[in-house]
């Protein structure tokens, strides 16, 4: 399985130089291109691992699982329902226009950046500082990696420049779909996407996601096997950004990536798969790390379809 790993990436590799690194956030664009790295976690407890598994980055969006996941503990299915949809919305994950009708919560989906503001504020806790701490917590259990924490730069250079994010959480207020103060709110949001990680706590994430909830060493359950049914069924249907469609006919497993380069894929019942590559396409996903996906895929029959 390593020399399958080893071989796909140096198929992969040359990939690596088509895509760009995230400019928009500006620590981002310190990243280095020529990254790329592979950890495998099977159900039967084996792990693999090929070229940059060990390089740390920070999370992105690939914390849009975890985040529902935790709202999901928090509040029950119906409740996360009613205030955050699961339509896909066929727009980038930072589109201000959603729709051109009155905004509803139906509109919001949670691996966008619109849907996972809003879910911020589903997190139960005193104040956002509680309510970041238990989602960190959160993402350390999943992972088993209690020495998980944030990369401050980032964070403070995410801070600083997202005024998108900033725009799409007064958008929010506007309709009255999040009633909290708005800086409040993006700091636990800033802070979430400023995660650090690695593809091996990639892998165990989306094993505990495989294995319907539970953890990848001591078999315990560490959430209802439904949330893992609703948040793969999510991934599935947009948690590649606006290239879900293609990523499922090509690769044909739920996943999340993330614009620090990071893919998070989760094949049920089998495996967890993690995976690094800075580099990325137009959609804001990780080119090389696709390529490889794509062709791990099709040597193991991974597609779910």
């Amino acid at each position: 399985m390593e020399e399958l790993l080893e071989e796909l990436l140096e198929e992969c590799r040359p990939y690596t130089q088509q895509g760009n690194v995230a400019t928009y956030i500006p620590e981002l664009a310190k990243g280095d291109p020529n990254d790329l790295g592979i950890y495998v976690l099977r159900s039967d407890g084996r792990h693999y691992q090929a070229g940059d598994y060990k390089k740390c980055f920070t999370i992105q969006s690939v914390v849009k699982p975890i985040l529902l996941l935790l709202a999901l503990l928090d509040n029950g299915e119906e409740y996360v329902r009613a205030r955050v949809g699961v339509e896909a919305t066929g727009k980038p994950f930072d589109a201000i226009n959603v729709t051109d009708q009155t905004l509803l919560s139906e509109h919001l989906n949670p691996m966008v950046n619109m849907g996972a503001i809003a879910m911020c504020t589903l997190i139960k806790g005193s104040d956002y500082n509680e309510r970041f701490q238990r989602l960190l917590e959160l993402t350390r259990t999943l992972a088993g990696n209690p020495n998980i924490g944030i990369n401050e730069d980032v964070f403070l250079s995410e801070k600083r420049t997202g005024n998108k994010n900033r725009a799409l959480a007064f958008l929010l207020k506007n309709y009255n779909i999040i009633q909290d103060d708005v800086e409040d709110v993006l700091d636990c949001y800033f802070k979430a996407c400023s995660i650090s990680v690695n593809s091996k706590d990639l892998a165990n994430i989306g094993f505990t996601l495989a294995s319907r909830g539970k953890h990848p060493q001591t078999d315990e359950r560490l959430y209802p096997s439904q949330y893992a049914h609703y948040v793969n069924a999510i991934l599935t249907t947009c948690g590649m950004y606006d290239g879900s469609g293609e990523f499922a006919v090509n690769v044909g497993v739920p996943a999340k990536s993330g614009v620090g380069g990071g893919i998070m894929a989760v094949v049920p019942t089998r495996m967890g798969i993690g995976i690094f590559s800075p580099g990325l396409d137009a959609k804001g996903n990780s080119l090389a790390g696709i390529q490889v996906l794509q062709r791990l895929a099709k040597r193991m029959y991974l597609s779910i379809f």
